[in-house]
C-alpha cells in the first residue's frame, strides 16, 4: 500500500493503515490478543511464577492461529 510497515504488534500494524483501508473493529480486538503472545511465552520471567508453558495449552493456541488466520485473510483480500 506504499508504506513501510515497522514492528511486531499486529494491532499496530492494522491502526497504521491508510484510512482508505477500513479494518473491522473486531479484528483490533483479535489483534491485541495476539499481541499479548509475543513476549511472554518466550522469556521464562514473564509471569510472577513458573515456565511460560505452563500458561499456554490448546485453548490459547487455537484461538491464536484462528486469529491470525482471520487477520492474514483481511490482509489478503486488501492486497488483491
Amino acid at each position: 500500500m506504499g508504506q513501510d510497515a515497522w514492528g511486531h504488534s499486529v494491532h499496530n500494524l492494522l491502526r497504521d493503515l491508510p484510512d482508505e483501508t477500513p479494518v473491522p473493529e473486531e479484528l483490533y480486538d483479535k489483534a491485541k490478543v495476539l499481541d499479548g503472545f509475543y513476549i511472554p511465552p518466550r522469556y521464562p520471567n514473564s509471569h510472577p511464577e513458573g515456565a511460560p508453558f505452563e500458561y499456554y495449552g490448546t485453548l490459547q493456541s487455537d484461538m491464536a492461529l484462528k486469529y491470525a488466520r482471520e487477520i492474514l485473510e483481511f490482509a489478503r483480500s486488501e492486497m488483491a
